[in-house]
């Protein structure tokens, strides 16, 4: 079976806790990505912070992109998956947590970030359908 590793798109860019979201967004700009893990000073992800998030939680409630910290918009443990699950265990973890990306860890490390796209490309088609159903029901 496939593993996180072998579908992921290794070595993501971070936006560290302590940038503006002004920054996090220029940077995904010039990425052309809808989200970025956010790291922490360690080195050990705190987050991931996507673009509608910085719409819902910075701008629509007037609060001002370039003095709100990245950081500040870190909520919880964010869900990953280890880099030696099988694509089936990424599909679980995306349906249980309606998630379309997943940062990938190994040990306490980010090496990559594995998408829906990505896991779509490595399984059944009927399987892949399983988790769309999931990821767009409420």
């Amino acid at each position: 079976m496939t593993t996180a590793r072998e579908i992921m798109t290794p070595d993501p860019e971070c936006v560290n806790v302590d940038e503006s979201v002004s920054e996090a967004a220029e940077k995904m700009a010039r990425l052309d990505v809808g989200s970025l893990p956010i790291c922490g000073n360690d080195d050990r992800l705190k987050g991931m912070l996507t673009d509608r998030d910085i719409v819902v939680k910075v701008l629509a409630k007037g609060k001002d992109p370039k003095s709100c910290l990245a950081g500040e918009l870190a909520q919880g443990e964010a869900v990953t998956i280890g880099a030696d699950h099988d694509a089936r265990e990424i599909l679980r973890t995306m349906a249980s947590h309606k998630v379309r990306r997943l940062p990938v860890i190994d040990g306490h490390r980010l090496v990559g970030i594995v998408a829906l796209a990505e896991v779509a490309r490595a399984l059944p088609d009927a399987t892949v359908g399983d988790l769309l159903d999931a990821l767009t029901t409420d």
